[in-house]
């Protein structure tokens, strides 16, 4: 059976650009792209290493205002719309939670996310491998 809903996590990479560009090809039903901002420790700006709480927080509001700006972008080349959705946490929790209270019976995502060593790249990746193994719906892993 066809879906009625489609989850496309978002994270910036290419890989993830080609989930949803493949969802949006795919799937003719309402794709809602999720992009999780994962909170850093606050320790970590101690001595300068990062920036400041609230320069973080601001630098990941652009970065996520990006990311679902650039799927409105695609969408629209194709003719569709996305539904948006930015949370914060843990990525693969925060979309297993999602499709448990989206009504989403589908996701569709890239295999992993940003540059990686080369084993890492032959391996679907954390967040998928998580979601993949979890997910009581099918999920489509774009590589």
């Amino acid at each position: 059976m066809a879906p009625s809903h489609v989850l496309v996590p978002l994270d910036g990479s290419p890989l993830a650009d080609d989930a949803l560009v493949h969802a949006l090809d795919t799937f003719d039903c309402r794709v809602t792209v999720l992009n999780v901002v994962t909170p850093l420790d606050s320790s970590m700006s101690e001595g300068g290493v990062l920036e400041t709480g609230e320069e973080r927080r601001e630098g990941e509001r652009e970065r996520a205002e990006s990311v679902i700006e650039t799927a409105k972008k695609r969408a629209s080349e194709a003719g569709r719309t996305v539904d948006t959705v930015v949370e914060t946490g843990d990525p693969a929790e925060t979309i297993l939670a999602f499709v448990e209270d989206s009504d989403v019976d589908h996701v569709v995502m890239g295999g992993h996310g940003g540059d990686r060593n080369e084993l890492a790249r032959r391996l679907l990746g954390t967040v998928a491998t998580v979601v993949v193994g979890k997910a009581p719906v099918t999920v489509t892993v774009v590589r």
